[in-house]
This record gives C-alpha cells, sequence and structure tokens, in this order.
C-alpha cells in the first residue's frame, strides 16, 4: 500500500515538473489507497444487514403475510435481489457510497479516472457482482491482485479506494 503512495507522489511530482509547475509545501496532494479486501467484505456484510434485511422482511411479513408464503414463492426472492441491487445501484451513482462502504470509508469510482461511476454502470456491476459471487474465480481472485479487485470491478472497470487529503 505505501509503494503505490509513494508511486503515485512520484507520479504527480514528475507531471508537474514536467508541466514546467512548482510545487509547493502547502499544496494538497490526493492520495488514493486502494480497499483492503477484510474492509470490503465488512460493508458488504453492514449493507446486507442495513439494506437487505429490511427489504425482506417487508416482502415476508408486510406483503406476502407470513415466512410459508415466503419461502413458497420464487418470484419474492427474485423481487428482493432486484429491489436490493437498485438501491445499491443508487447509492452508487449518487455519493459512490453505499451505508457499509461509508461507514469503512471506501468508494467505488472508476478505475481510471477515479470519479462516480454512472447508474446503468452500478447496475451492470451489481449483476457482475452476483456473477461474482457464484464463482470460485470471483470470490480468490482479489487475493491474487494488487489493487484487490474483485472480478465484478474488472468487468466494470471499477476500483474500491480510500481516499484521504494530505497536506
Amino acid at each position: 500500500m505505501f509503494k503505490w503512495i509513494l508511486r503515485y507522489n512520484y507520479m504527480m511530482r514528475w507531471r508537474k515538473i514536467k508541466q514546467n509547475k512548482s510545487i509547493k509545501p502547502n499544496d494538497k496532494v490526493q492520495v488514493i489507497i486502494y480497499a483492503r479486501y477484510a474492509d470490503k467484505i465488512k460493508a458488504l456484510i453492514v449493507d446486507l444487514f442495513m439494506i437487505y434485511m429490511p427489504i425482506l422482511y417487508v416482502i415476508a411479513y408486510v406483503i406476502l403475510g407470513g415466512k410459508k408464503a415466503f419461502l413458497a414463492s420464487t418470484v419474492a426472492h427474485f423481487a428482493g435481489v432486484a429491489v436490493y441491487g437498485i438501491i445499491y445501484a443508487i447509492f452508487l451513482a449518487k455519493t459512490g457510497q453505499t451505508p457499509g462502504k461509508r461507514a469503512y470509508n471506501l468508494k467505488v469510482v472508476d478505475s481510471k479516472t477515479f470519479k462516480k461511476i454512472s447508474f446503468v454502470r452500478s447496475i451492470f456491476r451489481f449483476i457482475a457482482f452476483l456473477f461474482t459471487g457464484a464463482t470460485i474465480l470471483g470470490i480468490f481472485l482479489p487475493f491474487y491482485k494488487k489493487d484487490n479487485s474483485a472480478l465484478h470491478d474488472i468487468i466494470c472497470h471499477t476500483v474500491e479506494i480510500e481516499s484521504k487529503t494530505l497536506n
């Protein structure tokens, strides 16, 4: 992680020198730190409890009237995942963070520009996330990548970061 910070700072200083801009001691430098895999998992668990569980509760007990009707219905399960995906995509498109990601200071951004992603791209990222969770490759891929990006991040050209500003 420290190597990436130094590399990024070196690249930014080189760009400023190349563009004949001087670096002042009071310049703020944006440091990009890739999110740890453990923090991503913790954020996912928080999101499941804060967003997905209330959706399932409303579908099971308010709409269908009980646990047995919920377990018997396949449409209810699909509707729960679909509503969760739409809410998840709205959060990512609007702020780049879900409540769980905000709790762990994580943000989903474009892998090249480090800016927020669109709603359509965040929906596609959620669908790719469902595919990633269903495959063994998708689960273990972040252990072998330097930026800890999962299969759905690679497919959608996104990355999860921690962003902090240093003086």
